[in-house]
């Protein structure tokens, strides 16, 4: 007995080693398997599936192309009957049948991992065909009771992926007999259903996603897992990796997020892999070949910076007679700023149509048109839609756009300090914002991309050719319940349109609009607190940030520090805003502005605060004095209170100098507003105690000095043309 035992074990050792061996070489060849789908139509959703399995080398043979599209729109209603008519006739064909076939949808789907993972999920079930499976059954809920319990996992067969060995599938399909628009899927769930056939087929679900993952009712199950510059959906409900994923059903949008990762398309260590793909480089071209587009700006509401739109929009970097100009504003208010260049600049431009107030078009029939005029143009290759309130820093924005070679691509701009930005990453189920789970990221640019996303608006450049194929209804921005926008990227996702944004440079920004007041002469000013970065670029001094680098503070007398503080702009919006108002003090002792009523050195003047500009006045003290009087005057910190803060006005003929005083301030602040030698002569500022003088005053620069005790000092004649300087009594 012993010695049997000893020659058995042998035999077990050489059966073992055999079934090994077998195993191994009973396993599917790759170059076995066949992807067959259905597209009657190129769609960016079937480039996305056609780029996945590429990545994975997958074969794929498309079936339908060139025909029309008769199975229905299978996601609201019953249809998809053509797809199996086809694969059906397709299988005729094949003649090894050795081959396994992976019938697959492809509009709404990407492969995850490749097919040697596939294959081995595939032989592990143990069965000749396996189907996707859903939690959801569609389109019969009657037959429920009907389709087998499984121990664990989706109950309910999707049809929108299955994969099988050729014999048994062309066994499954040669029963079909229906209409294209007949429903694909009740019929392989009657098949499935059917003991007897599910049984000579040897048809199972793969109940646990390892296979197929169907997204439609297991949105809460799916989550992208990021690991060795790989990414993958897994299924936390069964811990599975599934090879293939499919935004089924009303999960269209889901499956754009994932597609935005899987495979690959995005990871921690590489970044964005594809979005230097099909792109289309214009430095091949001479400028007389770019593109033609139809920039349609936008003017809904009165918006600060206007002016500072116009002069961003001629620095772009792209030849302006390859540019046409759609120009709708319904603004009174800004027909002055419009009118102006287009009158200085018009004449660079290719073609200019502009709609004016008068003309009484609302916005979504103003967008409708903008459309319609490149739609109907033949030479027009794209439309690039600006709102007026976009800040478009990056010259080369148009260029980058283009250079994209998509569909609809916006550029991301954001209003700084908010994550309030011109795209969504989500939509909540009646159609309105939600947030995605990477908007944070992609917003604060943690993650740089180009990213499919559902809701583009403000700044977004548009294919002609769509126009002229896709999006032929004139009306694409009306709706009853929708605003425009909204209404717009509702029919773009209807059509099966990707939207897209990069944050792959940084374009920019967007204005906020609210409390924007029409009632002053120069509007802008008063935007230090809405728009403070727009203001700052607009009226401060462009040296103004170098200050303390290159040392750019001069002291001309003891403890008097002068430096450049306001821009050109500035000192000229200031001034004219003030003689605008009109209303100059007389120059005498008695005022009835100030506290107790007498001025003890009157000068000809308008307070900050009679034309509402005190709080913002304040704003600008601590915001671009206050750091420097830190800076100056050591271990003293200022709040920036005044209790006077004037433009004061010098005239030989009116009052040409100021007596010696001391100021009613801890220190004084004193911006020149316009040029000496150029709009005055004479002018300046002597302090007495140390006989120093400035007698010539820079536009734009502060002399800041203390105002008490030390510094007597006294206004220097003004001997010709008028003089401004602005002057605040700084925490009296």
């Amino acid at each position: 007995m012993r010695l049997s035992s000893l020659l058995l074990f042998p035999g077990v050792l050489v059966c073992a080693l055999f079934c090994l061996t077998s195993c191994e070489e009973q396993r599917i060849p790759e170059e076995n398997l066949v992807v067959v789908t259905v597209a009657t139509k190129e769609t960016d959703g079937f480039r996305r599936f056609l780029r996945s399995a590429k990545h994975f080398n997958y074969t794929v043979k498309v079936l339908g192309r060139g025909e029309k599209w008769r199975g229905g729109n299978y996601m609201s209603a019953p249809g998809g009957g053509q797809k199996v008519r086809l694969l059906k006739t397709a299988l005729e064909e094949i003649k090894n049948e050795d081959e396994v076939i992976l019938f697959i949808d492809s509009y709404d789907v990407v492969f995850a991992s490749g097919p040697k993972e596939l294959l081995k999920k595939f032989q592990q079930s143990r069965h000749k065909v396996v189907f996707s499976s859903e939690t959801l059954i569609w389109p019969d809920r009657h037959l429920e009771d009907k389709h087998p319990h499984v121990r664990e996992g989706n109950r309910f067969l999707g049809s929108g992926g299955f994969i099988g060995y050729v014999p048994k599938v062309r066994e499954m399909v040669s029963g079909w007999t229906g209409e294209d628009g007949d429903s694909d899927q009740l019929f392989f769930t009657k098949i499935y259903i059917d003991p007897e056939k599910r049984k000579s087929i040897n048809i199972t679900l793969d109940s646990k996603c390892r296979l197929f993952q169907n997204l439609h009712g297991a949105l809460d199950e799916v989550v992208l897992k990021f690991e060795d510059s790989r990414v993958r959906a897994r299924n936390v409900l069964y811990d599975t990796l599934p090879v293939i994923v499919h935004g089924n059903g009303p999960t269209k949008l889901q499956m754009n997020y994932l597609g935005n990762y899987i495979p690959n398309t995005w990871t921690f260590e590489t970044g964005c892999t594809v979005c230097h793909e099909d792109l289309r480089p214009l430095t091949t071209l001479k400028e007389s070949e770019y593109p033609l587009v139809v920039i349609g700006i936008f003017i809904q509401q009165p918006t600060p910076f206007v002016t500072v739109f116009f002069e961003r929009l001629l620095k772009l970097q792209y030849p302006k007679n390859r540019l046409k100009l759609f120009i709708y504003n319904q603004e009174v208010h800004h027909e002055r700023q419009v009118s102006a260049f287009l009158q200085d600049h018009g004449s660079l431009y290719q073609d200019v149509k502009l709609i004016g107030p008068e003309e009484e078009m609302d916005g979504p029939a103003s967008r409708n048109l903008g459309f319609d005029m490149c739609r109907k143009d033949k030479d027009c290759d794209y439309f690039f839609s600006v709102d007026i309130e976009v800040v478009l820093k990056n010259e080369n924005t148009l260029k980058i756009l283009v250079e994209q070679n998509l569909p609809v691509v916006a550029p991301m701009i954001t209003r700084p300090g908010r994550l309030w930005s011109n795209f969504w990453g989500a939509l909540s189920a009646d159609g309105y914002y939600a947030r995605s789970e990477d908007y944070v990221d992609i917003v604060q640019g943690h993650r740089e991309g180009v990213w499919n996303v559902p809701y583009v608006s403000n700044v977004y450049l548009v294919k002609a050719s769509l126009l002229r194929s896709e999006l032929t209804e004139y009306e694409l921005f009306n709706s009853n319940i929708l605003d425009p926008d909204m209404a717009y990227c509702h029919n773009i996702r209807s059509k099966e349109i990707f939207m897209y944004v990069t944050n792959m440079h940084s374009f920019g920004r967007i204005l906020s609009t609210e409390n924007y007041q029409t009632n002053h002469l120069h509007n802008d000013l008063w935007q230090i607190f809405e728009n403070p970065l727009d203001w700052e670029e607009r009226y401060i001094h462009e040296n103004y940030t170098h200050i303390m680098k290159d040392k750019l503070i001069e002291t001309p007398c003891p403890d008097v520090y002068w430096f450049p503080v306001f821009s050109e702009v500035a000192c000229n919006h200031l001034v004219e805003e003030m003689e605008n108002y009109g209303k100059w003090s007389g120059g005498g002792n008695m005022d009835k502005r100030i506290q107790g009523g007498y001025e003890n050195v009157p000068t000809i003047d308008i307070h900050m605060n009679q034309v509402n500009y005190d709080k913002e006045w304040r704003k600008f003290l601590l915001e671009y004095i206050a750091p420097i009087t830190e800076k100056m005057f050591p271990g003293y910190y200022t709040t920036a209170q005044f209790d006077l803060a004037f433009v004061v006005r010098y005239k030989p003929d009116e009052q040409p100098s100021l007596r010696p005083h001391h100021d009613a301030s801890t220190f004084t602040i004193n911006i020149a507003l316009n040029h000496v030698g150029v709009d005055f002569q004479g002018g300046g500022c002597r302090f007495l105690r140390y006989n120093c003088s400035v007698k010539a005053p820079r536009k734009g620069w502060a002399l800041m000095h203390p105002g008490r005790l030390t510094h007597y000092h006294e206004g220097l004649p003004t001997t010709a043309g008028v003089r401004y300087i602005a002057v605040s009594f700084v925490d009296p």
